[in-house]
């Protein structure tokens, strides 16, 4: 696949959430940079609800999500790649067995499915908020509460402040604090109490930064706003004086099953009492006056997020950018890099089926970073850098992006090991590999750091075999550069790979 021609960009956008509790996915179309939705569908799939106790998804929990994908696939089918994202959240996050999952899924939906982080997560989040709500000025403090996780994000317009994703979520509190079923005040303050203990970490950041507003948009949120408004304890805009009276009444309901009394859906009574309990303390501990309600979450700020790459506002961008800032690097001397190594992708991309998007930008981006370890130790390096990649927060990229590119920051200098690349299948690994070799070479052509252009370079490659073929007079000009290649021969051929030099 080639790059998408953006001057014809895709009309129909689509995004699936799955997450911990529920399956989403909406379906929308672009008029001039606008997104309208045309269908949404969701399922309560519970796929957090199906780890074991070794935090493996059991056979039945991966039937259910692959019986919701199934049905997802049909709608989506025919799509260009460049315009589906599918991610998993923190069940995903947190499943042992969530490859082998993953590959089941990507083959029912014929698309491929990225585990988000937490905070990328909350990036997301706030995204799809921010676009449904009014473009107002002031902070808002967004809350989403999910089946695993809660996050927590400060922004203001469309720029987020603070961002930050819990561990708790109403699914995990349903099993731990409600498990039968039963509501009473014991069992509610303990999940109370827990919540606010994981609040610790934030709250004292959090309420000195501010917000002007706050806004929930989960279903958790949206079904405490439904029975605040049943009971008439207010309109639907949630303060703490209606969280107070709502908490007492439940307690004395005493049990989920009376909870279609509050208007509640009989698919989220048992997690009710759970999200009630994780707001509450969120309220509490925050000091939260009042909240009101937003469609917008995840899947619409995967919408939004797919919309800003199509028109050359993608947020990965700026995040390279800020790396490239944070860690004082070189950028001319990353350009150059680039620029070498793409002049070799270009002749051998075909060959070495390496012509996605995907692979040309994890292939620039990881020229513009190969040196991001200097700033820890030059002894080393490469792999200070990988560290620092994998590990890092990185707005608009998700776990499986990240781990790739640090694989191919590790992988630039010296040692072209198989220990470089433990952990992805053999097909992932050759993929890696081809780019890992690219960059390389765009490392070597640029040795001399004189911020050159690239030189006139062609190539051939086929399965293991790369022909690299340079004008005479450039090459006899830099006994370095070719002493250099003759050098990476003898790395390549320790993963069985041939490399040729000739000249013209």
């Amino acid at each position: 696949m080639t790059a998408p021609d953006n001057a014809n960009p895709p009309e129909l956008l689509a995004a699936i959430d799955m997450g911990s509790n529920s399956f989403h996915m909406v379906v929308a179309r672009q008029v001039h940079g606008e997104i309208r939705t045309l269908e949404k569908m969701g399922e309560k799939v519970q796929l957090g609800a199906g780890l074991d106790i070794n935090n493996c998804l059991t056979e039945e929990a991966q039937q259910r999500a692959l019986a919701c994908l199934g049905r997802f696939a049909q709608r989506i089918s025919g799509m260009p790649p460049e315009a589906v994202q599918i991610v998993g959240t923190n069940a995903l996050r947190v499943a042992r067995n969530a490859g082998a999952f993953i590959a089941r899924a990507e083959e029912v939906l014929g698309y491929p499915v990225e585990i988000i982080a937490g905070r990328e997560e909350a990036r997301l989040i706030y995204l799809g908020v921010a676009h449904t709500l009014s473009d107002d000025t002031g902070r808002r403090l967004v809350i989403d509460i999910g089946g695993g996780s809660t996050e927590f994000i400060i922004g203001e317009r469309f720029e987020t402040q603070a961002l930050e994703s819990l561990h708790m979520g109403c699914v995990s509190f349903r099993n731990r604090y409600f498990p039968d079923g039963k509501i009473s005040r014991r069992q509610m303050d303990q999940a109370v109490t827990h919540a606010s203990q994981e609040l610790l970490n934030i709250r004292s950041g959090y309420r000195e930064l501010g917000w002007h507003s706050a806004v929930g948009s989960s279903g958790s949120i949206k079904a405490v706003a439904t029975a605040l408004s049943t009971l008439r304890i207010n309109d639907g805009v949630l303060d703490l004086k209606g969280m107070r009276e709502l908490r007492r009444r439940l307690i004395d309901m005493g049990h989920v099953r009376r909870l279609a009394d509050l208007g509640i859906r009989a698919d989220r009574q048992s997690i009710f009492p759970a999200g009630f309990a994780i707001l509450m303390a969120a309220f509490e501990s925050l000091g939260i006056e009042s909240m009101t309600y937003a469609d917008g979450a995840l899947r619409e700020g995967l919408l939004y997020d797919i919309l800003g790459r199509i028109q050359h506002e993608d947020v990965r961008e700026r995040t390279i950018s800020a790396l490239q800032e944070r860690y004082h690097l070189d950028q001319r001397h990353g350009e150059a890099v680039e620029n070498s190594a793409i002049a070799v992708w270009q002749s051998v991309s075909r060959d070495w089926d390496i012509d996605t998007v995907a692979d040309e930008e994890l292939l620039r981006w990881a020229c513009r970073l190969h040196e991001i370890g200097l700033t820890i130790s030059h002894s080393q390096y490469h792999k200070h850098g990988a560290y620092l990649l994998r590990y890092s927060d990185l707005p608009g990229f998700t776990q499986q992006f990240q781990q790739e590119l640090a694989t191919l920051v590790r992988g630039h200098r010296r040692k072209f090991s198989p220990a470089i690349f433990e952990g992805f299948n053999p097909e992932e690994t050759s993929r890696l590999q081809r780019l890992c070799i690219l960059v390389r070479l765009g490392v070597l052509l640029q040795h001399a750091r004189k911020y050159e252009e690239p030189p006139k370079v062609s190539a051939r490659a086929s399965n293991k075999r790369l022909q690299l073929i340079l004008d005479d007079r450039w090459l006899r000009e830099r006994p370095l550069t070719l002493a250099d290649l003759e050098n990476e021969k003898e790395y390549l051929v320790r993963q069985g790979y041939t490399l040729q030099i000739q000249t013209r």
